[in-house]
Parts: C-alpha cells; structure tokens; sequence
C-alpha cells in the first residue's frame, strides 16, 4: 500500500512554502480566490455535507469509529475537525505546518482492517489514514461542499474563478502530503473525480457510519433540537439520495429544499459583517491589521462553531 511519508510531507512543504510571498498571511492570503469564498459564514452550511461523505468512506469510517471520541463526543469531533480546517486555511504559515505534521502524526497510528465488507472493499481489507486515495477523499469534500453552498447562495463563481480556487486548494492538499499525481489536475477534472466518487461503489454507509451520524445530529444543548432536525433534512438535500437514504436523515424534497435556500440566500444578505464572515476569518483580518486587543464577542462566536478561539 502506497503511504504518505514524513519525508513526503516534508517536501510537500516545501513546495508550499516556496509558492508563498508572505508567511503572515498564511497558505492563501487576502489575494487569493479561496478566502473571499471561505471567509463567508455560509459555506458552515456544507460542514454536515462533508463530515457525512467523508463518514462514506468505508476507510474513514472505520478509522474515525476505532481512533477517535467520535462515539462519546461527536460534536467534539466535528468541531476539532474544523477547528483544524480553519487554521490551515487562516493561519500563519507556521501555524499551518504545525498543524499539517501535527495531523499527520495523528495519521501514523491510524490502521488496522474493516471488520466486514463496504462498497468495493472486503472484508479485513487493510486501511491507512496516510494512505493517499482517502486522504484526497477527505480534502475533496472540504472544498466541494464549500463551493456548492456558496454558489448555491450566493450565485455560480466565473469559470477563471473556479480554476483559480481549485488551483490554490492544491497547497492545502500538499498540508496533508497528498501527491500530484493523485490530484486531479483542473476544476473540471476534480469535478469528474467527485462526480464519480458520487456515483461509484467506493461509498458505502457501515453500520458504524450511521450509528456516528445519529450522534452528531443529537441536539448539542437543550432547545436546539428543531435546528438539528432542520439542519440534518437540509444536509439531506445536499447528498445523493442513496447517501442520505442509507444514513437514515429525514427526507429532504426538492421543493422543500428550494424553500429553505431561498430563505437562507434572504437571511445572508441582509447579515451584518460580523456573522456572515467566520470568527477565524475575522481574527485573521485584526491580525494583519496589526490589532492587539481581544475580540470578545470574536471568541465567543468562535467557541460556538469550532470550541475554541481561532488565530
């Protein structure tokens, strides 16, 4: 099995870090493609969408049940996910390579075989986290689901500006060791690679998958019950029907969908700046800017999506 080594990382790196003028500002910076897109507080919207087609993945699924809290802490799980996601994305340079060899340490430890037969594998077929095709799986449904809810908001980006973005989500890959020559090599070509993860026999929902979902749709504190049930049948429509279906979420009709994004495209526009821009995006802005002085408010929106301040 082909595995993403510590020397692979390391000389992805420093691939990434020669393309880059100013650390300050991270991997992407205020003149790339990605941060006017990822800054905006509704791509959280796809958050469910990517945690559930990465959970589709019979080799994710099976690491994440066996190496993880996810059973006894999942909205811990998915927050540390994206607490993770944001700082690659915001962070300084240094910030962004710790978390890179951070997490692939992580990797080192993650393998063993699945207990029983999903999509295409068999039973005690041998899984990695380092392993390249499911490291790309869990990078693609990142930037995928970023860019449908925005577009599904905000309106279809131009075709230089799809290019462009997916151009640049090629460093954030090489975070995680991903070689080129399993990167897709266009927009058009990443979209083909997801349409046919989408529709192909890799996917599978396990029993565990579904059992991880039922527990991170549970309603984090008392009251928020409606909003889970609302976000889990929102998820639903952004998932093939099969997926959906499989992970047992509540129905999602297309008029019913169409409803919901016509209400949230309303809500967004009229948001003022401090909730449509992420905490982490926000942080970063006052960092470069030179800024001091705690954001409270800041870091207590923060803690509400990813359980701990961003910066």
């Amino acid at each position: 099995m082909r595995l993403v080594s510590r020397a692979d990382l390391e000389e992805r790196l420093a691939g990434v870090k020669a393309q880059v003028e100013e650390p300050r500002e991270g991997i992407f910076g205020p003149n790339s493609a990605v941060w006017p897109v990822n800054r905006e507080s509704l791509v959280f919207l796809g958050a469910g969408r990517a945690a559930l087609l990465q959970l589709a993945h019979p080799f994710v699924a099976v690491a994440v049940d066996r190496h993880s809290r996810t059973r006894t802490d999942p909205l811990g799980r998915f927050q540390r996910t994206f607490a993770q996601v944001f700082g690659m994305v915001f962070g300084d340079l240094e910030s962004a390579f710790r978390a890179a060899r951070g997490v692939h340490a992580i990797h080192t430890r993650i393998r063993g075989e699945i207990a029983q037969a999903a999509g295409r594998f068999e039973a005690g077929t041998p899984y990695e986290a380092n392993e390249p095709e499911a490291l790309l799986w869990v990078h693609a449904t990142l930037w995928d689901s970023s860019i449908l809810c925005w577009e599904a908001i905000r309106g279809r980006l131009g075709d230089d500006t799809r290019e462009r973005y997916y151009e640049e989500t090629r460093r954030f890959a090489h975070l995680f060791g991903i070689p080129d020559d399993v990167l897709p090599g266009s927009f058009s070509e990443f979209r083909s690679y997801m349409d046919g993860m989408l529709a192909g026999d890799t996917l599978a929902v396990t029993p565990c998958a579904a059992e991880m979902v039922r527990f991170l749709f549970q309603p984090p504190v008392p009251g928020t019950g409606h909003l889970m049930r609302w976000y889990a049948r929102f998820t639903a429509g952004l998932l093939p029907e099969r997926l959906a279906r499989d992970f047992g979420l509540p129905s999602s009709h297309p008029e019913q969908h169409e409803r919901d994004l016509r209400r949230l495209r309303a809500v967004f526009a009229r948001l003022p700046e401090r909730l449509r821009y992420l905490p982490a995006y926000l942080e970063v802005r006052r960092r470069l800017e030179g800024r001091t002085d705690r954001d409270f408010l800041g870091e207590m929106l923060s803690r509400l999506l990813v359980g701990r301040q961003q910066g």
